[in-house]
């Protein structure tokens, strides 16, 4: 990244607003290609005080010079708002992100995927059973193992939730650890771990990457 990354971002993405580009972009329908004030370096230094951890770079200089969330890939990115003192992330599974761990390095590897196939083959078909009672009751007790697997909490330690891509897929920024700055796709809702976002040559995908790219493919609908 270099010092120009984020110039005139904040104004391509307003500009999309008012231009016949926007109207098919994913997700435009509810972020609306606005974006929150930015944040002053006063605010952003507060919030990695209380969080433990020193932003991405690309992701804290687009804080500082684009805005604090708002428009952006999917339904936008997540954005960081200081609510009675405390800040937090906001946006459908924020929560999933544990704001007390984020100084711990994320864990590449996920669950073992051995245990994870073998929960999978023992999951509970509703057509096994006569009465939905039954079925119920058996894939309740089926959950309360997998989710201690699949969502674990140091699975996510380290990260954000930065975005929502609908049906319970979302993505994650890496602010902890080698991926940092990097971001990670969350498919769990599929049964699948979290894996790497990667372009079409394989290579890791930073938030300004991810961000522009977006920008960019936006701006080519005009």
């Amino acid at each position: 990244m270099t010092d120009q990354t984020w110039v005139g971002v904040r104004e391509r993405v307003r500009a999309l607003g008012t231009s016949p580009a926007g109207v098919g972009v994913f997700g435009s329908h509810g972020h609306r290609f606005a974006l929150d004030e930015p944040l002053t370096p006063g605010e952003v230094a507060d919030l990695e005080a209380q969080t433990g951890v020193a932003l991405p770079e690309e992701y804290r200089e687009f804080l500082l010079q684009v805005g604090a969330g708002g428009a952006g890939p999917a339904h936008g990115v997540f954005p960081v708002r200081r609510i009675q003192g405390r800040w937090r992330w906001e946006g459908d599974g924020a929560d999933l992100a544990d704001l007390s761990r984020l100084a711990e390095p994320f864990p590449r590897q996920g669950p073992d995927p051995e245990q994870v196939r073998a929960l999978l083959e023992e999951r509970p078909e509703e057509e096994d059973f006569e009465e939905i009672e039954d079925f119920d009751d058996a894939i309740e007790s089926w959950d309360e193992r997998w989710e201690p697997v699949m969502f674990a909490p140091d699975r996510t330690v380290g990260a954000v939730v930065i975005s929502h891509l609908g049906c319970a897929a979302r993505q994650w920024l890496i602010v902890s650890g080698p991926e940092q700055g990097r971001i990670w796709s969350d498919n769990r809702v599929d049964d699948e771990d979290l894996t790497p976002l990667v372009d079409e040559r394989g290579e890791p995908v930073t938030f300004a990457r991810w961000y522009l790219r977006w920008l960019d493919e936006s701006e080519r609908r005009s």
